[in-house]
């Protein structure tokens, strides 16, 4: 295989390469020949692993934030990400708008309208009546319980192991490498190499759900401008334009395409969050924000633990109910994402404190989500009607957008904004907002695909990028396919099959990075107290 690798002009772990390509080739022809058996197989795996191991998801992330917490807090917090002497190589407002935009920005915009207005519509919680007062601060608290803390504890924690073995220890830009304290050298071997390509296939397939979802949406918008329709033609065509744009960033790097990308991205969300603000219900969404702080942080103990036990006991929801379509799906798919975003953020904070690492990513992206939600939701619900009194007062407006929702999730951004002056240009902005939010994603992704297969933290040759740029298109064109009229359905069940495996791995971390803590000659510096430099 090195052969080959040279005579293809690539600078790459040929094991690891040729290994995850060959079975991306692979799964991509299985998709064209056999779609129907691999679409009834990934049903059957996602009904398997929700109903019986949906408890595990949930516990597990909450076991990742307390350690999270714990690490942040402790004497190590004050351990340096890279040598002793290093300081960050970005700005803090770069830093966030980086790690914001390719790891959430095309969540925040797909499901800121649609999920607030689903679970208002149709309450999870027993014994809540739909578009009720309490409906409405059940929805966002849900909402941002999906998006917030624990979301980017989901991110933080394979990017804290990243960050810390790499960086410090100077370590290959691998997965594996995380776990050199267990396996050592092994880390070179074929368990080192297998939790790589595991690693790369995740990474491979939870951007291409997030590209189908972005190209489902996209094509939901113009559809709403032009007329353009939203069937699988469009889509493909979407996706085919998204992956280029993704493609031209990955070979202008990571400082040019990915930065410049992700600053004018940012830029145009919060000025559409700005405009929803300013044309809506100001005074309203004011209100809400602050009040939106106590529902989330009162109500976060309960969801953090909450796992649909009784709805066996619920004879219309069999199984695992509500949840394993919703908060498992999430921490499945989030965390095919974890690889690539926690090495992404590895690479753009190298310097940082371990304490400054985990309270940025954690904090200051779940700050933004819950304003976005703040103002996204509550205004949406505001439009649909709050409440019998205001519901009945509305007349016929009320009940629109839920219907729109319910009709189509990737029309609901459009549908929120035709209830504000200058709506078709809007719309276009958001649709602007959308494709370069996901094409961001994909050329992040491709970058760090990249640097998983050579193993530094430079790029490969170009020819190299762009193939990881082009095969995630390709996965993502061929599960557009497989979801046919199930759209969401069966990205659903992709994704949690797929990201089974992943958590696992990512929850073997954790005493991975206590070992390596505790190598840490440290001893001398009592807990609470900040140390010097010069004691590390």
């Amino acid at each position: 295989m090195k052969a080959l690798a040279d005579r293809l002009g690539l600078r790459t772990d040929p094991t690891i390469f040729f290994v995850s390509a060959g079975f991306t080739i692979v799964f991509v022809l299985a998709l064209v020949i056999f779609p129907g058996p691999i679409g009834d197989a990934f049903a059957a795996g996602r009904s398997w692993i929700v109903a019986n191991l949906g408890w595990f998801f949930i516990l597990g992330v909450n076991i990742w934030l307390g350690f999270l917490i714990w690490a942040a807090l402790s004497r190590h917090g004050h351990i340096r990400l890279g040598p002793k002497d290093s300081r960050p190589e970005y700005g803090n407002l770069s830093w966030f708008t980086m790690l914001f935009a390719g790891g959430i920005g095309t969540v925040l915009m797909f499901w800121g309208v649609a999920e607030p207005i689903s679970h208002f519509s149709e309450p999870p919680l027993p014994g809540v009546e739909p578009f009720s007062d309490e409906a409405a601060k059940d929805a966002i608290s849900i909402a941002i319980y999906h998006l917030g803390l624990h979301t980017w504890t989901i991110f933080t924690l394979p990017g804290l192991g990243f960050a810390y073995f790499i960086n410090r220890y100077d370590l290959p830009v691998r997965v594996s490498s995380v776990f050199y304290p267990l396996l050592k050298e092994g880390i070179n071997g074929p368990i080192g190499k297998a939790i790589d390509i595991a690693s790369i296939l995740g990474t491979l397939f939870g951007v291409a759900v997030s590209l189908g979802l972005g190209s489902s949406q996209i094509a939901a918008g113009l559809d709403a401008l032009l007329g353009t329709g939203d069937g699988t033609f469009v889509k493909i065509a979407i996706l085919t334009a998204l992956t280029a744009v993704a493609i031209t960033s990955i070979v202008a790097g990571l400082d040019k395409g990915v930065k410049l990308l992700s600053n004018i991205n940012i830029g145009m969300a919060v000025g559409l969050m700005v405009f929803v603000l300013i044309f809506g219900s100001t005074l309203f969404l004011l209100r809400g924000i602050v009040q939106t702080f106590g529902l989330y942080f009162s109500n976060l103990p309960h969801l953090a633990f909450w796992n649909d036990m009784l709805a066996n006991e619920n004879p219309d929801t069999p199984g695992w109910g509500w949840q394993g379509s919703w908060t498992v799906f999430y921490w499945a798919w989030t965390v095919t994402w974890s690889p690539f975003i926690g090495l992404f953020v590895a690479r753009i904070s190298r310097g940082r404190t371990v304490r400054e690492f985990v309270f940025g990513v954690l904090l200051a992206p779940s700050l933004f989500t819950l304003i976005w939600f703040a103002i996204f939701g509550w205004q949406a619900m505001e439009f649909d009607g709050i409440g019998q009194a205001a519901r009945a007062a509305m007349g016929d407006q009320a009940g629109q957008l839920s219907k729109a929702v319910s009709d189509s999730v990737p029309l609901a951004m459009f549908a929120f904004f035709e209830h504000f002056p200058f709506v078709h240009i809007v719309q276009g902005i958001a649709v602007v907002v959308v494709a370069i939010f996901f094409a961001t994603s994909s050329d992040s992704a491709s970058l760090v695909v990249d640097m998983l297969c050579t193993g530094t933290p430079t790029p490969g040759p170009v020819h190299q990028r762009v193939f990881w740029g082009a095969a995630e298109g390709l996965v993502a064109a061929m599960l557009i396919i497989l979801a046919g009229d199930a759209g969401l359905t069966a990205l659903q069940q992709v994704i949690t099959v797929v990201g089974l495996p992943i958590f696992i791995l990512v929850s073997m971390m954790i005493p991975s990075i206590i070992k390596g803590f505790a190598l840490e000659d440290i001893d001398h510096v009592s807990i609470g107290k900040r140390p010097k430099l010069d004691d590390f």
